[in-house]
C-alpha cells in the first residue's frame, strides 16, 4: 500500500504512526516516550512527563480520550484507568 506521507519528516504533532499497550508500573518508566496516550476505559491515571519532576494526577479521564501528553512514567499506583494505549 502506498504511503503518501512516508517522505515527510515526523514530529510530535504528526499523527500517530504505532499504538503499544501500557502497562502502569510504580518503578519502571515508558520504553519510549509517547507523542501522546489512549484511554480506553476512564479513570484516573498517575504517571510523569518527560520534564517532571513529580507525578501528576490526571482525574476522571474520560474512556476515548487522547492525552498529548509526553509521559516517561504511567504509575500503577493511582491509576484506575485501563486499555492505555502509548501513541507514537
Amino acid at each position: 500500500m502506498a504511503d503518501q506521507f512516508e517522505n515527510l519528516s515526523d514530529h510530535v504533532s504528526a499523527p500517530a504512526r504505532r499504538a503499544v499497550a501500557v502497562g502502569p508500573h510504580d518503578v519502571n518508566p515508558l520504553p519510549d516516550i509517547p507523542k501522546a496516550l489512549f484511554v480506553g476505559t476512564g479513570g484516573d491515571i498517575a504517571m510523569r512527563g518527560i520534564d517532571g519532576d513529580a507525578d501528576v494526577l490526571f482525574r476522571n479521564v474520560p474512556a476515548g480520550s487522547v492525552l498529548p501528553f509526553r509521559a516517561r512514567f504511567v504509575r500503577a499506583t493511582g491509576t484506575n484507568a485501563a486499555n492505555i494505549l502509548a501513541l507514537y
